[in-house]
């Protein structure tokens, strides 16, 4: 007996997406089946090129294929189509109507190594095949001027007057700290930061993004204020260290997302333990806090980043790329890190409806 596509889609019916939880043929991401004798092809197209759960997936579509009788072979291919958010979508006045999910990357307070992660985690996305943008809202210590390698380059514009990014380690960036003197005193009072940061996200000429990850000031001071009312979020990662100081402030920043009803995509655990000359596991600051600090606030994990000299010496040489090729145990904490944002990213945009941010003070 032939094999048909209704017997495929049918048993293709019984797998289920590991973090949307609901049957591949639903969610619409089957795009094509080609039978031939007892070869089966499928394409199976994903919500993000960085998909984390990708062969697991690939697993489960060959098991329940390979259930019709008469199948021999299983191939699965797969694409990738990163759909806009729903804020997207719903924002009639959006500002930057090209770029499918923004995500802001933020910390309670300084020194935690936000501005590593959120380079390290748009440079990921892009090496999976995203295209990123990042923009540099820290307008009081940019930092990327220096992470992604920015001295000697000038910014250009368009005809239009608009500000074009940097390419840069397979992203697009822009940051205040191209737009002043080297040396100048970042001093902003509340207006003039609400203006700095309009003007950097809105007069950048972005084009088409799947992601633009925004690095902001710690805190929760004037920038995510503006940030929230004027972009429509996909979500927000928090970056912590694992000690308890540092849980603290974290705590504010997840709370203050949650206030502006911007999701919570979860909590990243830099600076989680170092390893010494000695090959020995150290716990500077007592690894798994932040971890722990996730659990109980219903928040989920997104991964554990170790203070590693690589990084170091990568973000001062301004060569972040070098983080994914230079040590594989490192390269797999940080894909590891990007792949588990990105199915946060794509969970968020399925699951939640639609709200415009609001503030409350009170």
């Amino acid at each position: 007996m032939a094999i048909t596509r209704e017997q495929v889609l049918e048993q293709l019916k019984t797998v289920h997406d590991p973090e949307l939880h609901k049957d591949l043929v639903t969610l619409d991401m089957i795009k094509n089946i080609a039978i031939c004798e007892d070869t089966v092809r499928i394409t199976v197209e994903l919500t993000t090129p960085a998909c984390p759960l990708k062969q697991q997936i690939e697993k489960d579509v060959s098991a329940a294929v390979s259930q019709i009788e008469g199948v021999n072979t299983v191939h699965v291919d797969f694409t990738a189509n990163v759909q806009a958010s729903p804020q997207q979508r719903a924002k009639s006045d959006n500002p930057l109507p090209d770029v499918k999910h923004i995500i802001a990357v933020g910390a309670g307070k300084g020194g935690v190594g936000k501005s590593t992660i959120a380079v390290n985690l748009a440079v990921g996305l892009a090496r999976e095949g995203a295209t990123v943008g990042m923009l540099d809202a820290d307008i009081y210590g940019p930092s990327l001027p220096t992470m992604l390698g920015l001295e000697g380059l000038q910014p250009r514009t368009t005809p239009e007057n608009m500000i074009l990014p940097f390419q840069v380690n397979g992203i697009r960036a822009m940051t205040i700290g191209k737009l002043v003197e080297p040396d100048k005193p970042l001093i902003w009072r509340g207006p003039m930061a609400h203006g700095a940061f309009r003007q950097l996200a809105t007069q950048t000429d972005w084009g088409p993004l799947d992601y633009l990850i925004i690095d902001l000031p710690p805190g929760t001071g004037d920038v995510p204020l503006t940030m929230s009312q004027l972009l429509p979020l996909t979500g927000a990662v928090i970056v912590c260290t694992p000690q308890r100081v540092a849980q603290d402030d974290a705590r504010r920043a997840v709370a203050m997302f949650r206030q502006l009803q911007i999701e919570v995509l979860g909590i990243v655990e830099n600076m989680s333990y170092f390893i010494g000359d000695d090959g020995k596991e150290y716990d500077i600051f007592g690894k798994g806090g932040a971890e722990m600090m996730a659990q109980q606030m219903g928040t989920p994990f997104l991964g554990a980043v170790p203070i590693n000299m690589a990084i170091r010496q990568h973000s001062d040489s301004g060569d972040p790329t070098a983080n994914f090729t230079a040590d594989d145990k490192l390269k797999a904490e940080l894909q590891t890190l990007v792949r588990n944002v990105a199915g946060q990213i794509s969970v968020a945009a399925r699951a939640h409806e639609t709200m415009q941010p609001t503030i409350s003070i009170s």
